[in-house]
C-alpha cells in the first residue's frame, strides 16, 4: 500500500515535523517527505536553517503548534528512564498542541529479548493511551547497524554473530516507509507495521567481502566492549543482547507490511551490510 500526499500537504494546510532530524534515519525521513511533495521538517537540539528547534530534554522548546503529523524518532541511546521521560514530554507536547497523529518509530517484534526493548513498548503503550490518532512502524534493526557492529583484526572479520541470520532491512527503506505513512496517515490510524527485510546469514558478509571470520564468544564480546574507552554503562548489555539475538536467529523472522507499504520489495540488507563492514575496514 503506497502512499501519496493528500491536496492538504500540497496546499500547506497540514505540516509533517520529524523529531531527531541531525540522525541518519529521520534526516532520511524528511528528503523522502519532500520528495513526496509533503510540508514537513526537522525538529533538532542542534537545528540548522530549516529545521525547528526541538530538545526532549528541554520542555520549553517543545513547541508543536501546527503540526498535524508528528513522527517521533526514538530518542536514542541511554537509560530506559531517559528515553521513556522523553518519550512522555514529547507525546504530552504533542495533545496539548493538538497534533493529529503520531507515527512512532519503535522497535520490531521479534526484538521483545533485546536489552532496550523496554523503553520501546512502554511508548507504545503512552501512545495507545494518548487519546491521539497513532501508527506504530516496528522497525528492525538496520542492516547498516548489523556491518557496523563487525570489527576488523588486520585482514580477518571478527564476528560475535556465529551462523545466525537476521531480516535486517536497509536505513533508507524504513525512512521511505515512514514518510510514506506519515504522508497518508488516514490509512494507518491504529495499525502497528513489523518491518524488516530479507533474511540474510551475517557469515555471508564476509563471503561477499571474502574475508575470513575470526569468531568471538559472547563472553569474548562483553568483555571487550567492557574494555572500550568511552563506551556507556547501558551499552555493553544493549550490544551483546544483538549478537546473542543474531546468533541465535532470534531476529530472522521476514514480515510482508515492509514490501506492503513500499509497494515493491525492500532492498538488499545484504549488501547494505557489507558496505558497512568494509567502511570500516583499516587501512
Amino acid at each position: 500500500m503506497t502512499g501519496t500526499v493528500t491536496e492538504e500537504n500540497q496546499t500547506g494546510v497540514l505540516m509533517i515535523l520529524v523529531t531527531g532530524a541531525s540522525g541518519q534515519l529521520a534526516s532520511r525521513i524528511v528528503t523522502h517527505l519532500h520528495a513526496l511533495g509533503a510540508d514537513a521538517v526537522g525538529g533538532s537540539r542542534s537545528p540548522d536553517e530549516h529545521d525547528r528547534a526541538l530538545d526532549f530534554d528541554v520542555p520549553a522548546t517543545l513547541d508543536l503548534t501546527g503540526v498535524d503529523t508528528l513522527v517521533l524518532v526514538s530518542a536514542g541511546y541511554a537509560e530506559d528512564d531517559v528515553v521513556v521521560h522523553r518519550h512522555s514530554t514529547v507525546l504530552e507536547a504533542a495533545r496539548r498542541d493538538g497534533v493529529g497523529h503520531v507515527v512512532y518509530t519503535s522497535l520490531v517484534g521479534a526484538g521483545d529479548h533485546l536489552a532496550f526493548a523496554l523503553a520501546h513498548r512502554a511508548t507504545e503503550r503512552l501512545l495507545r493511551n494518548s487519546g491521539m490518532r497513532w501508527t506504530i512502524l516496528r522497525n528492525g534493526l538496520y542492516a547498516e547497524l548489523v556491518g557496523a557492529l563487525l570489527s576488523w583484526e588486520e585482514a580477518h572479520l571478527v564476528s560475535p554473530f556465529g551462523a545466525g541470520s537476521i531480516a535486517a532491512p536497509t536505513r533508507d527503506d524504513l525512512a521511505l516507509a515512514a514518510a510514506l505513512v506519515a504522508a497518508d496517515p488516514p490509512g494507518h490510524v491504529s495499525r502497528v507495521h513489523e518491518l524488516t527485510g530479507p533474511p540474510f546469514a551475517v557469515l555471508d558478509i564476509a563471503n561477499e567481502l571474502a574475508a575470513p571470520v575470526q569468531e568471538l564468544s559472547l563472553d569474548e564480546y562483553r568483555r571487550g566492549l567492557l574494555d572500550t574507552p568511552g563506551m556507556q554503562p547501558f551499552q555493553p548489555p544493549m550490544l551483546t543482547s544483538i549478537a546473542s539475538s543474531i546468533r541465535h536467529n532470534m531476529l530472522a523472522g521476514h514480515h510482508p507490511d515492509l514490501a506492503d507499504i513500499l509497494g515493491h520489495e525492500p532492498g538488499n540488507g545484504l549488501e547494505a551490510a557489507a558496505a558497512s563492514a568494509i567502511s570500516t575496514r583499516p587501512g
